[in-house]
């Protein structure tokens, strides 16, 4: 290659630089976030959480694509797919991972003990070794639990069907939320002098099944927000309409996919609740010096068409409770 030559690219190759250079300083100077999101599977209640969550981000400015790097994974309802995007995420280093549903949140606790976790979705997050207390836990994991009166879940059951005597719970046993939840029924109930009769179901397709046992033995069936009955909600609504039996739930959405009610937390506001944890800790805060918290916004659906089919005629009261009626 002649002098020339060489002289010429040197110039271009000097110009080129001054052009990009501004660029990567620019690049280099920005704050850009990074944001991570998993939860355990795919269902209304879920998908709602993480929709709060990323409208809390925006409400802050944080924008996808511009300071925000916002990345989701889902687990398609496995544990084994947990663990994996676990250990995907803990070493991609996002600034916060958000982990909604108890098994995700778990996977994630036993990957990293640096990266700061925000469980939700998670009833008891102690019960489930994510925190030693409702403390703040010095550690990296804070978050918002589901947690809902069970006294006031039991109150709305006997509303809806008075005189009940008997009520059963299809679960999954592998979800620590679902076996608490079955422990503090099995307690309250028995002051009410009412049995409970639990099914195990571990497989979406154990549901029906579980729910077919349960004809002829008990008034009511009642479904908290147990990610692997919530995704095959609607086989659990056939056989509560074949067998006239009513389905109350603890997820507000199920109502819309065919329970006679539902008396629980708003996932929406759960999701924005978490994502206000979000913003404290991309401003600078530790998880372990915030506190757990507990879901703010509560509400009752009322589905009157399903309450027909489940052979339950709602009284005014329990309508008038209703923020929000199912046409």
């Amino acid at each position: 290659m002649s002098h020339l030559k060489i002289k010429l690219l040197s110039i271009i190759s000097m110009a080129f630089c001054l052009v990009i250079s501004p660029f990567n300083s620019w690049a280099a100077d920005k704050d850009v976030k990074y944001v991570a999101i998993t939860a355990i599977v795919e269902h209304p209640a879920l998908d709602n959480v993480r929709k709060g969550v990323e409208d809390e981000l925006k409400a802050n400015s944080y924008i996808n694509g511009e300071n925000l790097k916002l990345q989701y994974q889902s687990a398609q309802g496995s544990s084994a797919n947990a663990a994996q995007i676990a250990k995907q995420y803990a070493a991609s280093k996002p600034d916060v991972i958000v982990a909604i549903a108890t098994p995700s949140a778990q996977a994630l606790a036993a990957t990293t003990k640096t990266i700061p976790i925000i469980f939700t979705a998670v009833t008891d997050p102690v019960a489930a070794k994510l925190t030693p207390s409702w403390q703040p836990s010095k550690t990296n994991i804070t978050g918002v639990s589901d947690a809902l009166s069970l006294d006031t879940q039991i109150d709305m059951m006997l509303k809806i069907k008075p005189g009940t005597k008997s009520i059963g719970y299809v679960y999954s046993p592998s979800e620590i939320n679902s076996t608490i939840v079955l422990k503090q029924l099995q307690q309250r109930l028995a002051q009410h002098d009412i049995k409970i009769i639990s099914v195990p179901a571990q497989r979406t397709s154990d549901i029906p099944t579980a729910a077919r046992s349960l004809k002829g033995k008990v008034d009511l069936i009642y479904t908290t927000t147990d990610n692997n009955v919530i995704s095959a909600y609607e086989s659990l609504v056939k056989v509560a309409n074949e067998a006239k039996i009513p389905l109350i739930a603890s997820d507000p959405d199920s109502a819309a996919r065919g329970a006679t009610a539902a008396l629980g937390m708003s996932y929406y506001d759960l999701g924005r609740q978490a994502g206000k944890m979000v913003i404290r800790i991309l401003n600078g805060e530790k998880a372990g010096d915030i506190a757990p918290q507990v879901g703010e916004v509560t509400q009752l659906v009322i589905n009157p068409k399903a309450a027909e089919k489940q052979g339950v005629t709602l009284s005014d009261e329990v309508l008038q409770m209703a923020a929000k009626i199912i046409d």
